[in-house]
């Protein structure tokens, strides 16, 4: 295991890691939990004559749920103003213009509260527009070195609730706030537990109307959180920071994580198929965004690996969603190319996924495991066959995309159960061009 990819900070000594930390929003899950959202802002201390700004889309607008959220927030007697203009991926500009909108409405103060409604970018706009107001400057203060200033976040903020409608991205209890960095054409984690949400509220009925593909999509992303992080670096095999505030907000697989992400895979892969094809299974939908947190808990805290890693420059550079980026890197990142880590750990991750092990090694385990993904992925019938469907990515595009998942996502790599050069996120890149003809 190489040092340069496992350390936990800067500045440490060569120590292996002996504590693990958790931390969690508040949490309300089940049908109608959306009623509970009031509720949940007076349990933080939210007072009757706030103001609050609800930060969405205007897909979610048309859907009717930014209108049923304010409503519940005005009849609870509080304030709320809604912010429609949450960008898919969203970018460094497009936080600065709801900081803008923000400061505009309420001053440099901002808003007493904030709700974040919608997919992962609607809810990281959230999370990242907060931040920047309660503790000044602009979205690349709070970017590491060298892409931005690398500015530690002192305040979290007013109170801050995530109320997801897909299930897949975790960003309602992740401690990052993923941006895209147009002029340098690379994405960006503001990261730090003070940018973590206070609470969540998910309700599965607000899922529904999730059109197929996107329900798809997100689910990868999900199974990806789910089984990156249980079969990541364990904490104490990474490095102990000499300052426990150094310690990174991805620290490595820890037995709590372990028991999350084993029911997320298990909870995922049972009920994706129905929740794709039979979107008003209100059963399926609660399984579906159960496991999306569970699998967020567990990678969100463990740590991503190298199929995130590899994502984010496919991602930027092409414009491609997240989650089916996700989905059609796994099969040659996270289980051909990291099964070699731990061939046992994946024979336990294809029998969660449903594969009959019995009979087989454990490398005979993984390569089912990859078959079974791959047609999971199939029968969803709205997945690219891999990045050539994807995005018409071939060979000559590789060399680019591995020097920049090497370059500029050390941050994911640092956990990841294998070592990795340049020329090995090259070749799977290569393996990823076609997962099925």
């Amino acid at each position: 295991m190489s040092y340069e990819r496992s350390v936990s900070a800067p500045d440490h000594d060569l120590a292996p890691e002996t504590v693990w930390h958790v931390q969690m929003p508040q949490i309300r899950f089940g049908r109608d939990a959306i009623e509970e959202l009031p509720f949940q802002l007076r349990d933080l201390g939210v007072d009757e004559d706030a103001t609050g700004l609800v930060v969405t889309d205007e897909g979610l607008v048309a859907a009717g749920h930014a209108e049923r959220v304010e409503t519940l927030l005005s009849e609870a007697g509080l304030s709320v103003d809604v912010y429609d203009d949450a960008r898919r991926e969203p970018s460094v500009s497009d936080v600065e213009e709801c900081v803008e909108f923000v400061r505009d409405e309420r001053g440099e103060a901002g808003y007493d509260y904030y709700v974040g409604l919608g997919g992962g970018s609607c809810q990281d706009t959230a999370k990242a527009t907060r931040t920047v107001v309660a503790n000044g400057g602009s979205p690349l203060d709070y970017v590491a070195e060298p892409t931005g200033n690398g500015k530690a976040i002192a305040e979290s903020g007013p109170p801050l609730v995530l109320v997801p409608t897909t299930a897949g991205t975790g960003a309602e209890i992740s401690p990052v706030a993923i941006l895209s960095v147009e002029e340098k054409n690379i994405k960006e984690g503001i990261s730090s537990n003070h940018i973590r949400a206070d609470a969540a509220v998910l309700d599965p009925a607000l899922t529904t109307t999730l059109p197929p593909g996107q329900t798809a999509k997100t689910a990868m992303d999900a199974l990806g959180h789910a089984i990156e992080g249980y079969t990541t670096h364990e904490y104490d095999a990474l490095l102990r920071p000499s300052d426990p505030a150094d310690r990174p907000v991805y620290a490595g697989r820890t037995p709590l994580t372990e028991m999350f992400s084993e029911k997320a895979i298990d909870l995922l892969s049972s009920n994706v198929r129905t929740a794709v094809h039979n979107g008003d299974d209100l059963e399926a939908r609660a399984n579906m965004l159960q496991g999306a947190l569970f699998g967020a808990i567990a990678g969100l805290t463990a740590g991503a690996t190298l199929c995130h890693a590899m994502a984010y420059p496919v991602g930027n550079r092409y414009h491609t969603t997240h989650g089916e980026t996700i989905a059609v890197l796994t099969p040659a990142s996270t289980i051909d190319y990291n099964s070699g880590s731990d061939p046992a750990r994946f024979s336990r991750v294809a029998e969660l996924f449903g594969v009959e092990t019995t009979g087989r090694t454990d490398r005979e385990a993984a390569d089912a495991l990859k078959t079974q993904y791959v047609q999971l992925q199939r029968d969803l019938n709205v997945i690219p066959s891999g990045l050539a469907e994807l995005a018409g990515i071939t060979a000559d595009d590789v060399d680019w995309l591995a020097a920049q998942t090497v370059d500029t996502q050390e941050r994911l790599l640092r956990t990841n159960p294998r070592p990795v050069t340049e020329a090995d996120v090259r070749d799977v890149f290569l393996d990823a061009l076609h997962n099925w003809e």
